[in-house]
């Protein structure tokens, strides 16, 4: 059958495939061994699993963590760097903050991207308008690309001054710089703002991520078939084409999570829930994003592996607490994380070398985990493997083994706490009014005991949990956002010219989407607004502003501000940024592919086994099938739960109530 449309997502243990066909009935999924050394063969691998072959296929959505992997791993490409004369070195001076403020043994901040040696500088000024005060000659041109192709590298990123008011000069060297060099990025392409300190270091991540996202591209367009459209997840929950990839690859820097986020967004429409917290714990990280109002929260100021980026991305914590971190003794403490055991070795009770204690290993000796299961369909669980890690850390505490995992199981548990109060009472949010979407190969495991220790009584488990990243991709939308800077100040607001800016910003963004085949009057528009008092150094964001009405914007303004940090003035302030969306037509969330259960009645238990919760206690606990469950029943735990691909932990007195389409409400007892 023709027409299948496919999510993959490729993690970095695991590759995840959610496969839709025409009809959209029964869909499948698989999980595949990923392949950090060829990230094509897993996808090739995905397509097998889920019994396809390619030439069955009419779309892959694709998410990726190759341009996150590099980033915080340090892994850069030599890129040369041009800039008007004079400012070559903001790159080296940054903020002139330090990191560590009484840590002198430490750097005070991370080292420059281009070093010295490729820094180039050209004779040319704009001013803060955009006007020229100093004109860029053909002869300077000539002069600092003939210096950049003999320093020997072949890729160059070029931020000028005040380029994002007036692109002129930032065009015509980009034009001779492409004609000499393969790999060139301009920062009023990538990052049209004010902070030139976050324009230049944005600009450069993108020029060193352009080649190997290029090589990847290419290896998947010489495998697919020509009829095979590919997409991929970009870092603001949309997709986007490779074409646009191949020239701005860093819009792939929060690739795997957007799709996670943009799975929750569509769950919380699907189950009527406004304000959620999305919990993706995975093999290295746990990753949170607010949903307000059936919305994710997008930023445009985000930091990954200690790099500035500017540029929009969903607004995703991360914290390194997942089932490969890695648990140890400091001066006397139990510490869990950030080190990871990662893919490979992994932890121990992967079998395949690990002998560090990990939060998997622990899961195993709690008996949240199944012994006897093969995880993904190629990893078998070693239960001996994980007590041989966690024993000298047993020993090394005094207690028990079962005691050393229940200890590292409260320690993950309030590293998670911790990130989830960040993100909603840092921002003037009240915890307890959400939800918690739990996803990811460890999420369903752990939610409940987060959810307690944060005060969250409701906790979804949706369908497809475990490759939730991939249902993401499956539901994308093509859409494209980028924020722009404004500077328009209240106390002088031209409402025409800020009309002018719009519009002219949602017909650039609007291009692609209408190339894809969609029409421009049934595109998405949304719009946010960044405003700061004056003198303020960082903005408040306004979803969906009153634009067009200077004073009842005014009047969102300051409820914004007052509900982020407490206070409101009434000063004078000034629209100093606009983040516009342009979206294809978002599908119907009721469209979304569901696994409906097997059986309406309740079905026999899988079995039993001992497992320790929290508290201390050890029960010996039923287990379940999870689309055996009886429909619209409230169960009561402690209770197991299994699928294919994942494990829900129901502890006592906690309630679990499955619908008919695959997913799992659980109530927390507080």
């Amino acid at each position: 059958m023709y027409g299948w449309r496919l999510g993959i997502d490729i993690g970095g243990t695991f590759t995840d495939v959610i496969a839709v066909s025409p009809d959209g009935a029964a869909p499948r999924s698989a999980k595949v061994p990923s392949r950090p050394q060829e990230p094509v063969r897993a996808i090739v691998d995905a397509i097998s699993a889920v019994e396809l072959k390619w030439d069955e296929i009419a779309e892959i959505v694709h998410g990726t963590t190759i341009v996150t992997n590099d980033i915080v791993e340090h892994r850069f490409r030599p890129c040369a760097l041009i800039a008007t004369a004079g400012f070559s070195d903001t790159i080296e001076i940054a903020r002139g903050a330090r990191r560590h403020l009484y840590r002198m043994d430490l750097l005070p901040r991370p080292h420059p991207l281009v070093p010295a040696g490729l820094r180039f500088e050209v004779e040319e000024r704009l001013n803060a308008q955009g006007e020229v005060t100093t004109a860029l000659t053909d002869a300077e041109i000539e002069r600092v690309v003939g210096e950049v192709a003999a320093s020997g590298v072949d890729t160059v990123a070029v931020c000028l001054l005040h380029s994002f008011r007036n692109p002129v000069h930032e065009m015509r060297l980009g034009a001779a710089l492409r004609a000499a060099l393969p790999h060139v990025s301009l920062s009023h392409e990538v990052s049209p703002e004010f902070r030139e300190f976050e324009r230049m270091n944005t600009t450069i991540l993108n020029a060193m991520m352009i080649s190997k996202i290029k090589h990847h591209l290419s290896l998947i367009d010489e495998r697919k078939p020509r009829h095979s459209r590919l997409h991929l997840m970009h870092s603001a929950s949309g997709m986007a084409s490779p074409a646009l990839i191949a020239e701005r690859p860093l819009m792939l820097a929060m690739s795997g999570p957007a799709a996670g986020v943009a799975a929750s967004s569509q769950a919380a429409q699907r189950l009527g829930i406004d304000h959620a917290i999305t919990f993706d714990m995975g093999g290295t990280t746990t990753d949170v994003c607010l949903i307000v109002n059936g919305r994710a929260e997008i930023a445009a100021n985000r930091e990954l592996g200690e790099q500035r980026i500017r540029m929009p991305m969903v607004s995703v914590d991360s914290i390194g607490a997942g089932g490969g971190s890695i648990a140890r003794l400091v001066s006397g403490a139990l510490v869990v994380g950030p080190e990871s055991a990662g893919a490979e070795p992994g932890p121990a009770c992967y079998g395949k070398g690990g002998d560090l204690p990990t939060v998997s290993d622990a899961d195993l000796i709690l008996g949240y985990l199944n012994p006897s299961r093969t995880l993904g369909g190629s990893v078998v669980l070693d239960r001996a493997a994980a007590e041989g890690a966690v024993r000298p850390l047993a020993e090394a505490m005094g207690v028990s083994m079962r005691e050393a995992a229940t200890g590292i199981a409260k320690v993950v548990h309030s590293n998670m706490a911790r990130a989830l109060r960040r993100a909603t009472v840092e921002r003037g949010r009240d915890i307890r009014e959400f939800g918690l979407v739990a996803f990811g190969g460890a999420g369903p495991m752990h939610v409940a005991e987060v959810a307690r220790l944060c005060g969250i009584s409701h906790v979804t488990i949706p369908a497809f949990s475990s490759g939730f990243s991939a249902l993401g991709c499956v539901e994308a939308t093509m859409s494209y956002s980028r924020q722009t800077t404004i500077g328009m100040k209240s106390t002088a607001w031209d409402a025409c010219t800020l009309h002018k800016a719009v519009a002219a910003e949602t017909d650039a963004l609007s291009t692609a989407v209408i190339e894809a085949g969609h029409e421009k009057e049934s595109l998405d528009v949304s719009i946010t607004a960044g405003i700061r008092y004056s003198g303020q150094s960082y903005e408040t964001p306004i979803r969906d502003p009153a634009l067009d009405d200077r004073d009842r914007l005014n009047r969102q303004f300051e409820q914004a501000h007052e509900a982020l940090y407490g206070y409101s003035t009434g000063e004078p302030w000034e629209l100093a940024s606009l983040r516009i969306e342009v979206s294809a037509p978002r599908k119907d969330a009721r469209e979304a592919p569901v696994i409906e259960n097997d059986e309406v009645e309740a079905a026999p238990e899988l079995g039993s086994r001992q497992v320790t919760f929290e508290s201390g206690a050890t029960f010996d606990v039923p287990v379940r099938h999870r689309r055996r469950l009886p429909i619209g029943v409230t169960i009561e735990g402690p209770l197991v739960i299994e699928d294919e691909w994942s494990t829900v932990v129901v502890p006592p007195g906690d309630r679990v109530t499955a619908d008919k389409t695959g997913n799992l409400t659980m109530e927390v007892v507080l």
